[in-house]
């Protein structure tokens, strides 16, 4: 199961290029991987029928007692059936509901099959908390599926509403997720209802812990009051609703309230709250359908309806309900997701589904229409078909617990039978108005369609069909489930089980049903002349819109004094808060220690005067130099502790960080507060004072708080034995702790889509990052540049000489140093061999990929600042996203690897052997994670100084641009512009194709002087 699953995430990776090589047609190949998994589960049969149950467990996090374990019983293996059979259809279904020119083709595709991949997970996870992380990720792409049509706004807008409701659901399914672990003392589902906690054991923890789980169901499921997503959720692809919205993710709610039942039926308040919303629900939705004229939509409240319907069955708490809901779950899957197919062949071919427009469908397409037939009447619970069955023993195990003095089923009876007649109205005006005609109407003029559009929903209706009078067959296979449930039971499925209560209970819901249907135009009057007095729609945006107007009067009080403020109301919450805490704190150290060594008073004392003098000078660039003074002092600090490794990634990062600085700061005044003086300025310094002295005191507080021995001792240990490394930094990083990195690389990856957000407009434009003629010079022939000097002499001379730095191709003469280029050309190359031997040697001496990247960084900042933009682009000619791509790569790439050598994420795999000359060598999977560090840390750099320096140069140099056209660094100027408008001479545009023995004359420059013209040849 997890190796499906791994395949699952895998494929879908990949299918956004299989979709670009293959178009639609990649729906044909990724439908076999649902369909593999539907045979896979198949193969389980034998074990589930025995009542056992197939099982695979992965430790994940041993201390919380949370592992990947997966375990297919008879609910689980009904479930799994459904979502990899029906998706399996679905997908081959998309490959005639979509054309080839459909815009985020690839994109949907690897949604779809992610969602079938998440749900089948949801379905097998035998661990709670894992079975919340695939419940969460199906919001998430349900989100993405609903929103499929990005271009209009009723697309976005429901998939919103969606995410909001079913998160907002989770989060309180979580906390009661939480609770129930804690008071069963396991994360294992099977036995949480193995062995339930009571409420004699429990008392009202135990209460509180199921309602806010039965929240997260009712609100994935849709139940009143959050069943308005549902049908606003229609604007997606009908694909989605076929299979998210009938046969998979609202059955999520449904499956863990059966998952829950046998343990969990008779705790206070499961009773009331799933029976009564859930005749509410089945009445509302039901009542609604008969009011739409858009076929989808019919079925959209129709499924609201049939969603609590399920909910009560099984919920119920019997053993006869619990039987009657599995297979009541299977009936609703197979002929709803029948339904919202036809309408897509419908919509498709008729161009429309409102069946107001729609007339003679029927006769034209006898094969469709017969299909919807089959669908239509299962739904509506007519012999001999599985929704018949299915209803006829939940009506029979309702009369049961009546009988033997449940009150509950009473009311469950008589609600559901009043649903089931209107379910019967509404089925039958979803057949006459999608395949009726109207003599009123002309016949609806219908595309040409392949047969093969029509084999989903065609299968889908077989299987309902067949099921129906093989009934009995199907009990076998679905007993294991029921008999869980305590308190016993004797029913059976069967067609005909003779002439039984139930059965003149559907004879009655059948007869009423079609009255309501004959007499539809007078229901519709009655329906007009209830007003709407509770709309939970309406409520929704009602509370999004309130919502956003308290949000923006929050803002306008909050947020209207500029940066200081905003900077100010952060520290004074820091100061009373931490402060607080400070002064009701009662564990103070024992004792002082004032130093360590006197250097470190010398240390701190520079760092302080640099700090003050960094908040009272008034030039920008000299507070920045000041700031970096603390930084250093901080370097200094970690190296006469004998921290090498904090010591040289603290100083690369200060390093990097002053370049940032300097970057921005060109495109501000030099000095600060130069147009308006600083206000407050005693206020502020005592805010100042304030924080560091709270600072400070929660620093004493803290060391002192130790009360156990330290770890610190183990981690040498631990790094050589477990990490087989000597150093522990990077060992710690790449290995005990590399969740932590990983995340610290994602938020890196943030901050540079953020840098460059803010700066480019529509996308890196690559033609700011090098010259125009830069992709002819770095071909092959073209490596080398040859630079002729004309005002020597050629005779007895070599005159030619090879150059990889030319500022003077791109810098004005103001902006140059001849002393910065030398010095790159001298430094560049060593330092990138350094970086790298950095990255190689960091697990065992100081370095790592995060200062090897840092290093490597700061080269790239040296290329810049001697050439400019085109040089950087002359340097690293590649997209700094794709960089950052693979970086990450990499480093998930590990945790994934892993689970094939150790069985658990992240963790580290060695390969040891003795070469010859070099000796022993020892090469890990984290060698590669940290690979990916070094990379992530080259493409942020790279793309800060694309943005904050390429960028910037380039809007400069634009006419009506930033600044003044200086270019900032290089004040770089595009040649081709540049010779047509008289800033750069004609004899000074490269020119990539010219003969390397002319000479250009000498051109005056702008003091009237002659200088010497250069040109770049081949």
């Amino acid at each position: 199961m997890a190796t499906f699953l791994l395949v699952f995430l895998l494929v879908a990776i990949l299918t956004p290029t299989l979709t670009r090589l293959l178009s639609v047609r990649v729906f044909y190949v990724i439908a076999l991987l649902p369909a593999a998994a539907f045979v896979y589960t198949l193969t389980q049969t034998s074990t589930v029928m025995a009542g056992q149950a197939v099982t695979e467990q992965i430790p994940w996090i041993p201390a919380l007692g949370i592992s990947l374990s997966f375990r297919v019983d008879t609910l689980a293996w009904v479930l799994a059936l459904i979502v990899t059979g029906v998706g399996a259809l679905v997908l081959l279904y998309c490959a005639r509901y979509f054309s080839p020119t459909e815009p985020g083709l690839g994109r949907f595709a690897a949604c779809l099959l992610a969602f079938a991949g998440t749900m089948y997970g949801l379905v097998t996870a035998d661990d709670i908390y894992i079975m919340f992380m695939f419940w969460e990720i199906t919001s998430i792409l349900s989100y993405l599926l609903i929103g499929h049509y990005t271009s209009k706004r009723e697309s976005r807008g429901a998939a919103l509403q969606a995410l909001l409701v079913t998160t907002f659901g989770g989060l309180a399914m979580l906390v009661g997720v939480v609770m129930l672990s804690n008071l069963a003392g396991t994360t294992s589902l099977a036995e949480m209802v193995a062995n339930p906690v009571t409420e004699a054991e429990a008392g009202p923890l135990l209460t509180w812990a199921i309602m806010l789980i039965l929240a997260g169901a009712l609100s994935k499921s849709a139940l009143i009051p959050f069943h308005f997503w549902l049908p606003a959720a229609m604007a997606a692809p009908t694909p989605v609703s076929a299979y998210l919205h009938a046969a998979a993710m609202v059955k999520a709610g449904i499956y863990l309230v059966a998952r829950l039942a046998p343990g969990y039926a008779d705790t206070t308040g499961w009773m009331p709250v799933l029976v009564i919303l859930g005749v509410w629900t089945m009445l509302v939705g039901a009542w609604r359908s008969l009011r739409q004229y858009d076929l989808k939509l019919v079925l959209a409240y129709g499924t609201v309806s049939q969603l609590g319907f399920l909910m009560i069955v099984v919920g119920f708490g019997t053993r006869d309900a619990a039987l009657a809901g599995i297979a009541l779950v299977i009936a609703h899957a197979l002929y709803k997701a029948a339904l919202f197919l036809i309408v897509g062949i419908i919509d498709h071919r008729a161009g429309t589904r409102d069946w107001r427009a729609l007339s003679g469908i029927g006769r034209r397409e006898p094969v469709l229409a017969t299909i919807a037939l089959v669908a239509v009447a299962s739904m509506a619970g007519i012999p001999p078909l599985l929704g018949f069955v299915a209803k006829e023993a939940v009506f029979t195990s309702f009369i049961d617990a009546g009988m033997h003095g449940n009150g509950w089923g009473w009311v469950a009876l008589i609600g559901t039978a009043i649903g089931s007649m209107l379910t019967v109205a509404y089925s039958a005006r979803f057949f006459w108005g999608a395949f009726a005609t109207r003599p009123d109407t002309a016949p609806t003029p219908l595309h040409a369609s392949r047969w093969d559009f029509m084999l989903a929903p065609g299968i889908l209706a077989a299987a309902t069909l067949i099921l129906g009078p093989l009934a009995f067959m199907l009990d076998p296979l679905l007993a294991p489930y029921a008999d869980t449930v305590p308190g016993g039971g004797h029913y059976h499925l069967a067609l005909w089980h003779g002439f039984e209560p139930a059965l003149f209970i559907t004879i009655l819901v059948l007869a009423v049903g079609w009255a309501l249907f004959v007499a539809r135009r007078r229901i519709a009057r009655v329906q007009d002349a209830v007003p709407p007095l509770v709309d939970a729609g309406h409520g929704y945006g009602s509370t999004v819109r309130g919502v956003d107007r308290i949000a923006l009067y929050v803002t306008r009080i909050a947020q209207k004094g500029g940066l200081p403020q905003y900077l100010a109301t952060i520290l004074v919450v820091f100061v009373l808060a931490l402060g607080a805490a400070a002064v009701l704190n009662r564990t103070w150290p024992s004792e002082i220690v004032w130093w360590d060594y006197p250097g470190q008073v010398v240390i701190a004392i520079i760092m302080g005067i640099a700090a003050i003098m960094a908040a009272r000078v008034g030039q920008r660039m000299t507070a920045v130099l000041l700031a970096g003074v603390t930084g250093y002092g901080m370097v200094a600090l970690f190296a006469f502790h004998g921290a090498p490794d904090l010591a040289l990634t603290q100083a690369l990062v200060e390093t990097m960080t002053l370049v940032v600085f300097v970057l921005v700061l060109r495109r501000l005044p030099p000095k600060i507060a130069q147009h308006n003086r600083p206000m407050h300025r005693k206020r502020r310094a005592l805010l100042g004072a304030l924080v560091g002295i709270v600072m400070g005191t929660i620093g004493f507080i803290a060391l002192g708080a130790r009360q156990a021995e330290s770890i610190a001792k183990e981690l040498p240990r631990l790094a050589v034995e477990e990490g087989h490394g000597a150093n522990i930094v990077n060992v710690m990083l790449v290995d005990i702790r590399a969740w932590d990195t990983m995340g610290e690389i994602s938020v890196l990856i943030v901050v540079a889509t953020g840098v460059a957000s803010l700066l480019f407009v529509s996308g890196r434009n690559p033609d700011v990052l090098r010259l125009r003629e830069s992709k002819k010079l770095r071909s092959a022939k073209n490596r080398r540049r040859i630079v002729v000097d004309p005002t020597a002499s050629n005779e007895g001379h070599d005159v030619s000489r090879q150059s990889w730095l030319l500022a003077g191709r791109t810098l004005s003469e103001r902006n140059r140093s001849i002393l910065i280029e030398v010095i790159v050309r001298l430094l560049f190359h060593p330092a990138i061999i350094v970086s790298i031997y950095l990255l190689f040697a960091g697990h065992n001496a100081p370095g790592g990929g995060f200062a090897g990247g840092l290093i490597a960084g700061l080269a790239l900042v040296s290329r810049y600042l001697a050439g400019g933009r085109y040089e950087l682009g002359e340097a690293a000619p590649i997209d700094p996203g794709k960089i950052l791509g693979l970086g990450v790569i990499l480093a998930v790439g590990m945790a994934i690897i892993s689970l094939f050598f150790t069985g658990v994420p992240l963790e580290s795999f060695y390969f040891s052997t003795d070469v010859p000359v070099l000796g022993h060598l020892s090469f890990g999977t984290s060698t590669i994670f940290d690979i990916g560090v070094y990379l992530v840390v080259i493409g942020l750099a790279l793309d800060i100084l694309r943005s904050l320096g390429s960028e910037i140069d380039r809007q400069s140099d634009t006419p009506g641009g930033l600044g003044d056209g200086t270019g900032g660094t290089g004040g770089a100027l595009d040649n081709e512009a540049s010779a047509k408008s008289g800033e750069l001479d004609s004899s000074e545009a490269i020119a990539p194709d010219a003969d390397d023995s002319h000479s250009q004359p000498t051109e005056p420059d702008s003091s009237g002087r002659g200088r010497p013209t250069w040109e770049v040849t081949r």
